[in-house]
């Protein structure tokens, strides 16, 4: 069966690196699945899970905004977040989103009302996969 191979890259490390059946992403216009030959494409994606598939199981991340190039053999995704659900701490991103939108309820400028949604955005995707995974 062919296989794409996925690299999942944040500023700090290369999060993810392997070969999988099919990912998932969530393009900015809706979710996209994506097998082996997919024609080529560079879109954006927003904050949310990417879920992939590699010999019948699935693994899933809680990825921030960002951009995926996509070709026939692989799929690169550059994001400013990417935690694998195992690895996400649900008390201390609660927290976290609680920090964010207190201080969003203050005057700030327009660049820290930016982080501070990116920040909330980011969140918001941890919280939504920790929960999903537990289900």
């Amino acid at each position: 069966m062919a296989t794409l191979k996925l690299e999942i890259i944040t500023p700090d490390a290369v999060t993810y690196s392997d070969d999988v059946d099919m990912v998932t992403l969530p393009g900015v216009e809706g979710e996209m699945g994506i097998y082996p030959n997919h024609v080529p494409l560079l879109t954006q994606i927003e904050a949310g899970e990417i879920m992939v598939r590699k010999g019948g199981q699935d693994i899933a991340l809680a990825v921030g905004e960002g951009f995926v190039e996509i070709t026939g053999e692989g799929v690169a995704v550059l994001t400013d977040m990417a935690i694998r659900a195992d690895n996400i701490d649900e008390a201390a991103v609660e927290a976290a989103r609680r920090r964010a939108e207190e201080r969003l309820k203050e005057k700030v400028s327009t660049d820290e009302e930016a982080v501070l949604k990116a920040a909330m955005a980011n969140s918001l995707a941890q919280l939504k996969v920790k929960r999903k995974q537990r289900r």
